[in-house]
């Protein structure tokens, strides 16, 4: 080699053995890996498409997106709490039309496997988000439904938190759209056995656990919240012990498949989360702390498989020695 000339070829490394099979399966939803973006923390993409192929990643899931614009809530919106952040974006989106005038192009272009985030304010608005993307649901892997925004017909508390509604809102997009339905659950309420039950019974074939957590946090200068909203979703490593008792208890009930997510940080997050239950794991606040922590966690994750001699990462789901 050439003094000053670096030469890739030296870098290569010798074959070590059978490449670990990292796909999985949710239903009919198939992933090259367990690997998904959370919806609101990845946005499509575009920001970290500059850092590395997006298209390694198992699937990327958009921001939520309603029939119409959303301004969402009024500022502060960010807070840093110990070990995580609260959010109150309010669910700002420029609307379903967007994405499918835009930025499902742009995610296409990229390679992603997408999995579109929808929610509305009562049943009848999901269904009517969910008539738009007819057209286009060949280009989808999958829809989650975000049961965790307020339902207006019922008072404002969300969907999730009665299972008649999750009933109600999933039967009315699975009997539209012929592509899997993902239903995203909230862990701020009780009955998430039979909210996730309700899912099963009318057509969903995932559940996505856990959403946030409520909280608020307080300036003691001022006495103020720290959050326009006052209270605001709790993400982080703070929730990942909430999250993986959320996962075991559910898996163990065998209800449906789990994309898993409450604090993923890295490759033993990962294995932590699939041991407990989950089928597939996603990433949400370190998106916003490592730039490219898909790419890294995925690396680090084939690395740990080879050592291990874990051959297949389906293996891993529920093995948790209890």
């Amino acid at each position: 080699m050439s003094e000053g000339l670096y030469n890739w070829e030296d870098e290569k490394e010798k074959p070590a053995g059978p490449v670990p099979d990292l796909s999985v399966k949710l239903g009919r939803i198939s992933l090259d890996n367990p690997i998904i973006t959370s919806s609101g923390t990845f946005s499509h993409g575009e920001d970290h498409m500059d850092f590395y192929d997006i298209s390694l990643l198992g699937a990327i899931t958009t921001k939520s997106y309603s029939l119409k614009p959303k301004k969402g809530n009024p500022p502060p919106r960010v807070c840093e709490t110990p070990s995580g952040m609260l959010n109150s974006i309010g669910l700002q989106n420029d609307g379903i039309n967007a994405f499918l005038d835009s930025h499902l192009g742009q995610m296409k272009v990229a390679g992603a496997k997408i999995i579109l985030s929808i929610f509305g304010k009562d049943a009848e608005e999901f269904k009517q988000v969910a008539l738009k993307v007819l057209d286009v649901k060949s280009e989808i892997l999958a829809v989650e439904l975000n049961l965790s925004c307020p339902n207006v017909e019922a008072g404002g508390v969300s969907f999730c938190a009665i299972p008649e509604e999750v009933e109600k809102v999933v039967d009315a997009v699975v009997s539209m759209l012929d592509i899997p339905v993902i239903a995203k659950l909230s862990p701020n309420h009780d009955n998430i056995t039979q909210a996730a039950e309700a899912a099963k019974r009318t057509g969903a074939e995932a559940l996505s656990v856990i959403n946030t957590l409520i909280g608020i946090a307080v300036d003691i200068e001022t006495a103020k919240p720290m959050l326009g909203n006052v209270t605001g979703g709790l993400s982080g490593p703070a929730v990942k012990p909430v999250a993986l008792a959320r996962i075991y208890s559910l898996a163990k009930q065998k209800i449906l498949p789990i994309i898993g997510m409450g604090g993923v940080f890295d490759y033993r997050d990962v294995v932590e989360f699939m041991l407990a239950g989950a089928s597939a794991v996603s990433l949400g606040t370190v998106n916003l702390v490592d730039y490219d922590a898909g790419k890294k966690i995925l690396g680090d994750l084939k690395e740990y498989m080879s050592e291990k001699k874990i051959n297949k990462i389906e293996s891993l789901i529920g093995g948790i020695k209890d």
